[in-house]
């Protein structure tokens, strides 16, 4: 199958001499990709990044793989998905999903490092230590340090956002402030090399903003056109101020529990790492 980053590479060579090429039909059926010209792709569209996606059990899949999607467009780029060990992580939805390496082996100096939310099992990974070593570790040399939805309290119970504006999701946005962080309600914060996204689905908006500054817009519009990335949500229910009173109110019960949890949590972990 000739793969996304094959018809990336296509697309620039392609705007660099105003004539895209694709991969020959013959190739295509066969199974193969093609090589391309790589003298003729914009300089500005090529990089090395190393780019870290931290699993853990119970965590919200589309967290992870919205971003993913985007940020797997990179030319040039090495995805890693980070796992405690190689051990398969089934998510908050029974998606499994299989580490690439671990704690130990994730390179040091890393360009980007993303962490998907969840609920118990975000609960669980506040807990762990050897997770928030990691965490501490990695985060305090990133070019990035990136969350999605309720990743942010992970980040913040490692110690990472003191000091920064950050959010989360919306039903958790207020725990931010426990971990010396500012709250925001917007769907993506920028604070310097700190970048969070709210709630699941905003990590796609995340991903695709990210794209584009390490490249160019041209190039983040081609890793949204390929994706047709243009929703149109059959409702519009997406945020408290937009979803029916009742609606709202019954999804805000529904986090009590957690957030009493998630507030108990971050009194017991956040001081032991406030200060590396």
């Amino acid at each position: 199958m000739i793969s996304k980053r094959d018809l990336l590479l296509a697309s620039a060579a392609g705007l660099a001499t105003a004539g895209l090429r694709s991969a020959p039909a013959a190739d295509v059926a066969a199974g193969t990709t093609t090589a391309h010209d790589m003298s003729q792709v914009p300089a500005s569209w090529m990089g090395k990044e190393q780019i870290a996606f931290l699993v853990y059990p119970e965590f919200t899949a589309l967290d992870m793989v919205g971003p993913h999607a985007m940020l797997t467009g990179l030319i040039g780029a090495t995805t890693h998905i980070v796992g405690k060990s190689r051990d398969i992580v089934k998510s908050d939805t029974g998606l499994m999903f299989q580490p690439s390496t671990t704690f130990d082996e994730c390179p040091l100096d890393l360009d980007i490092i993303c962490v998907p939310g969840g609920s118990t099992g975000t609960l669980a990974a506040m807990q762990d230590d050897g997770t928030l070593r990691f965490l501490r570790d990695r985060g305090s040399r990133a070019k990035f340090v990136t969350s999605v939805c309720t990743g942010s309290l992970l980040l913040g119970a490692a110690g990472l956002f003191t000091g920064y504006n950050a959010t989360s999701h919306w039903a958790t946005v207020s725990l931010l402030p426990l971990f010396g962080a500012t709250q925001s309600d917007d769907r993506i914060v920028r604070d310097r090399n700190r970048i969070t996204a709210g709630g699941v689905t905003s990590g796609i908006d995340f991903g695709l903003s990210l794209v584009g500054q390490l490249r160019d817009r041209q190039y983040a519009e081609s890793v949204q056109l390929m994706a047709q990335y243009a929703p149109e949500p059959p409702y519009d229910a997406g945020t408290p101020a937009k979803a029916p009173v009742e609606v709202s109110k019954m999804m805000t019960e529904m986090f009590v529990d957690f957030n009493k949890q998630a507030e108990k949590v971050a009194r017991q972990v956040y001081p032991r790492y406030r200060n590396g």
